[in-house]
């Protein structure tokens, strides 16, 4: 078992953990507006005009899938993941800020703010970090 976490974790690098990590979370988020009876939809409405919002969580949850997956892949090739998972957080953070201006939602705004700091500025700065930006521990020689 351990020696399948360390190939997992080495096959996977820095970039493709960030990746996997988002891309589970994006596809348990849009799960739980699937598996709710009855999910809340209040400041959402720009987004409900124009379909279920189960079909707004499968957004979360196919961007998700690609995430993911998209871990596995070398980097430089791992860049549909990173926009993947860029697209589900806009979208809904865009739907919120929408609500809030117009009045319908006043806590859309804060919503929108922590859609634009925790999800999509983490997915930017993870985008951006090389896979080996600092250098790996290397112990002294006893003298």
């Amino acid at each position: 078992m351990r020696a399948a976490a360390r190939r997992l974790r080495k096959r996977l690098g820095r970039r493709g953990a960030v990746l996997a990590l988002l891309g589970t979370g994006k596809v348990c988020y849009g799960a739980g507006y699937l598996l709710t009876p009855q999910p809340e939809v209040r400041g959402l409405e720009l987004l409900t005009t124009h379909g279920d919002i189960r079909c707004w969580a499968m957004v979360w949850v196919v961007c998700g899938a690609i995430t993911a997956s998209s871990g596995l892949m070398r980097i430089g090739r791992d860049r549909w993941g990173f926009i993947a998972a860029l697209v589900p957080p806009f979208v809904w953070g865009g739907a919120f800020l929408w609500a809030s201006v117009m009045g319908d939602f006043p806590r859309g705004l804060a919503i929108f703010g922590w859609y634009g700091c925790s999800h999509i500025g983490l997915i930017l700065w993870a985008a951006s970090v090389p896979e080996y930006a600092v250098p790996h521990y290397t112990p002294r020689e006893k003298p």
